[in-house]
């Protein structure tokens, strides 16, 4: 049997032990699609577009700082390969952070043509997504689902502006038809006994696929996938004496569930699965669930009143701690990997701004971080596009 075949087998045994699991989740999917509708909508689109053209701060910033990285440059030649392989920690890399930086270039280009309205960077967008779709064919190695959910969802992203903005996309079919049968098989079912972040992802760039091909089946799916991760990756009290753990993982003891959370025995509002891994890490899980739900919003679904105590004491706890507040003992044994990166904006813009809930030690991170750029692996341009946005 060949490799494709190998994977596509072990695939669909994944999706029937998967289906076995996880229980189906309740009808989620909007009766009509809106567009462009993956993590920015026309709305806020519109909110920044004004913002820069009248030079107001942070968006003005924040948008220079775009049009002058790499990503944003319309002399970008696009490295497409058929069988992207990409190891722990991207070793090897054959590809992946070729197709992770295009995917984002394609995004960063795509919200230079929205706000400037100069087809050059939305022909460019095309192109690089043209070039991925002739050519991309599988991905290999114990990150391919990893490598697939960053990819996707910065390909998502871009593809909804251009597609549902820009002047004309002919290859707009072809490029639904790569999302559907190359990268929603790596991510549609999760990876329940990974560290979180991963599940997180892949189901962020599963809604974005379900958005972009108007897949109501997989949209509820990643919506179902995504109620039993969150209360899996983010304590509260109220959770009991323990977290809760992910369905199908196999974590079911004490013991299991300390070791899962990196050793650490005593859990607080707001504490991760992943706190004393590292910041990083538990930055792209915490980035992930603002962006799903701030997708299914645009979607009509209002998930921030199911998440929004998980996400603000979240954010708070790791704010407090990336500002420098000492680390007690209970935690992480009284010592922390900061590096938060880039990834509060979209959460904090939604809790603090749009549903007033007071985070004062996320706003003075986000504040000082401001203008976020990019983590070079899916979060990019979030100052641009979300700070203070009402819409």
């Amino acid at each position: 049997m060949s490799g494709p075949a190998r994977r596509r087998l072990a695939a669909a045994l994944a999706a029937v032990t998967a289906l076995i699991m996880i229980p189906p989740p309740a009808v989620a999917a909007p009766p009509v699609f809106r567009h462009p509708g993956v993590l920015v909508s026309t709305p806020q689109l519109d909110f920044v577009r004004g913002r820069v053209n009248a030079g107001a701060q942070p968006w003005r910033t924040a948008f220079d700082r775009l049009l002058a990285s790499p990503y944003a440059s319309l002399s970008r030649t696009p490295k497409p390969r058929a069988v992207v392989e990409c190891g722990p920690y991207s070793k090897p890399d054959n590809g992946c952070t070729d197709e992770r930086e295009d995917a984002i270039a394609a995004y960063t280009l795509s919200l230079a043509w929205y706000v400037t309205q100069d087809t050059k960077y939305a022909d460019k967008a095309v192109a690089i997504m043209d070039a991925w779709s002739a050519v991309i064919r599988d991905h290999t190695n114990s990150n391919a689902p990893l490598q697939t959910a960053w990819s996707a969802s910065s390909w998502t992203r871009a593809a909804e502006i251009i597609r549902h903005t820009a002047p004309n996309w002919p290859g707009a079919g072809r490029f639904a038809t790569m999302l559907r049968t190359v990268y929603l098989p790596e991510v549609v079912n999760g990876r329940a006994n990974t560290n979180g972040n991963w599940e997180l992802t892949m189901m962020e760039a599963t809604l974005g696929i379900a958005v972009f091909t108007e897949d109501r089946a997989t949209y509820d799916r990643a919506v179902g996938i995504f109620r039993t991760r969150v209360p899996a990756y983010v304590y509260l009290a109220s959770d009991g004496a323990l977290p809760k753990t992910p369905p199908g993982s196999g974590i079911d003891t004490r013991a299991e569930i300390i070791a899962y959370w990196h050793d650490q025995s005593t859990f607080v509002d707001g504490l991760s699965q992943e706190t004393c891994r590292d910041f990083t890490h538990t930055g792209y899980g915490l980035a992930s669930i603002a962006n799903f739900a701030e997708t299914a919003r645009h979607q009509g679904q209002d998930l921030y009143a199911e998440i929004r105590d998980r996400l603000r004491h979240a954010m708070g706890l790791h704010a407090r701690y990336q500002l420098g507040e000492a680390v007690p003992s209970w935690l992480c044994g009284g010592s922390v990997k900061r590096g938060l990166g880039p990834v509060l904006e979209v959460g904090h813009n939604a809790l603090a701004n749009r549903l007033g809930i007071p985070m004062s030690s996320t706003r003075r991170l986000v504040e000082q971080q401001r203008p976020e750029g990019t983590n070079n692996l899916f979060v990019a341009w979030n100052t641009l596009t979300h700070a203070e946005n009402p819409h």
